[in-house]
């Protein structure tokens, strides 16, 4: 029986939420105030995430199913399907999208003064080419997702960034490109390889041999390793934090980087199990080092948006981690850090726009007593600082500790060596918020402060229910979950036929066809 569950709501939910923002996209094109433009964008955001919601209603979670599916014939001579839905994996996604979405619209409020209109068709161009990479079962329409995604990134880095904006943005697009092509490549090799089908689904029972998973392992590993960002193919990140907008850095954050882990989660781990395994080791090593390296590079830096940059390196590498270990709380831990690192980092970019907007400078050194001059403001940045370094009770805790406990269960050191990466962001963020709230106020700023509006409250007051939410009642998001990732597993161990394999088996399966 074919793993999907048919849409039963009688309307094309899952259509309607990813193509909503382009209509809403096409309608900003032919008006001309700018007043008119911003509320049109943050109404079709709320739309979206209003018309998000019944996914969640009727979700079934005790079905690893792919549930609303829908599924028409698009390139019939190719045997090619438009082809979405959602499982209990991609399904958090959306809603996290969709939230995000609407607070970049409300912190771009008075910051875009420049081209507001491309500015706003930008981050609804996004904004679906993201929940289309969540939703796509389709290959071809995954692969057109993810790179539609580039154009309106390139835009919004590029024309309304920084200083480096152009430097910034060209580096982004010819990393995240390199890395497309070799996916690009490994999917017209899946195609043949796997019955001339580019359905997600159905290439996932092929069993392939283990010389080509490795390679085509290798080839989808090109591409989502770019956009975790892994170790050492991160560079790109620092740079087009530090340029992007602050709508930009949010969305990089919070979303984008998520692409890359569920890439790993969609496509590595249920079509390429072997290499999976072969894999594992090298793959949990290269997440370590991201995790100690990105800390203490982040220890240096002296610019806010560059050591929240930086820290992101940090914490996807517990993601990455979290996904290979191959264990249920190691997988689960690390899906539902890729939810907490999307709402603490979007928040505290959020936090460092709105004080960027005041005093136009992000140099740390130039900060201090906020806490004295705006209290509110600095009421927030020591909530999601808490939640950054995995303060209990807070949504980050529960992650890294699933994702810990997984590692320990593979290897005792590897467990203890990300222990070592947690106390690092502890001493980073500690240290952070001590020169940049607690220290004495910077007479060459004071006057530039004045403490939160209501839009600003308002756009930041979501994530801290968040924080608290997650931190104390985690199976909110973990019971989603649940059933896919224990079929994901079965997925990864039950196509080996009794084999277990490793990177020393695979490199002597190589050395054995050459010679």
């Amino acid at each position: 029986m074919e793993d999907i569950i048919f849409n039963k709501l009688g309307y094309p939910i899952l259509t309607l939420t990813t193509f909503l923002p382009i209509i809403g996209a096409l309608f900003i094109l032919f008006l001309r105030n700018d007043a008119l433009i911003k509320w049109v964008a943050l109404i079709t955001t709320i739309a979206v995430f209003i018309v998000s919601l019944p996914i969640y209603k009727h979700f079934d979670k005790t079905t690893y199913k792919m549930q609303f599916v829908e599924s028409h014939s698009w390139i019939p001579l190719w045997d090619i399907t438009y082809k979405v839905g959602v499982d209990g994996i991609s399904i958090l996604f959306i809603i996290l999208t969709a939230l995000l979405s609407i607070l970049c619209v409300t912190v771009s409020w008075k910051a875009i003064q420049n081209k507001v209109k491309e500015f706003f068709i930008s981050l609804l161009i996004m904004e679906t080419a993201m929940i289309g990479i969540f939703v796509s079962l389709n290959l071809l329409l995954f692969y057109l997702f993810w790179e539609l995604m580039l154009i309106p990134m390139f835009l919004l880095i590029g024309v309304w960034g920084g200083p480096n904006r152009i430097y910034a943005a060209i580096k982004f697009v010819l990393f995240t490109l390199a890395g497309s092509v070799f996916m690009l490549i490994g999917i017209i090799v899946l195609y043949y390889a796997g019955g001339k089908t580019f359905d997600i689904l159905a290439l996932s029972k092929v069993h392939y041999p283990l010389s080509l998973q490795a390679w085509l392992f290798l080839g989808f590993f090109a591409a989502f390793a770019v956009k975790v960002p892994m170790f050492p193919v991160h560079t790109w990140l620092p740079d087009a934090h530090t340029e992007a907008p602050t709508a930009g850095s949010v969305i990089l954050a919070g979303i984008l980087l998520k692409m890359g882990a569920y890439g790993f989660l969609r496509f590595s781990l249920p079509i390429f199990p072997d290499a999976t395994r072969a894999f594992l080791v090298p793959m949990i090593i290269l997440s370590i080092t991201a995790i100690i390296y990105g800390a203490y590079v982040t220890l240096m830096q002296k610019d806010l948006k560059r050591l929240i940059a930086y820290s992101s390196v940090s914490h996807m590498g517990f993601v990455t981690l979290g996904i290979f270990t191959l264990n249920k709380t190691g997988l689960e831990g690390g899906i539902l850090q890729m939810i907490n690192h999307g709402v603490v980092t979007g928040a505290l970019f959020l936090c460092v726009g709105i004080i960027y907007e005041r005093t136009h400078t992000r140099v740390i050194e130039d900060y201090g007593g906020l806490s004295k001059s705006v209290p509110v403001y600095a009421t927030f940045f020591a909530i999601f600082s808490l939640a950054a370094i995995g303060f209990p009770g807070m949504n980050a805790f529960i992650g890294e500790f699933l994702i810990i406990s997984g590692a320990f269960k593979v290897r005792t050191i590897f467990g203890a060596l990300s222990i070592w990466g947690v106390a690092l962001g502890v001493t980073y963020m500690v240290w952070l918020y001590y020169r940049v709230v607690l220290n004495e106020v910077n007479p060459r700023i004071r006057h530039h402060l004045s403490d939160l509006d209501l839009r600003e409250i308002a756009t930041l007051t979501p994530l801290v229910i968040l924080v608290f939410l997650i931190g104390l009642q985690p199976d909110i998001l973990l019971s989603y979950m649940h059933t896919s990732v224990e079929h994901l597993i079965e997925q990864v161990n039950g196509s080996a036929h009794g084999q277990a394999y490793n990177f020393a088996n695979l490199i002597t399966q190589y050395i054995k066809e050459i010679f």
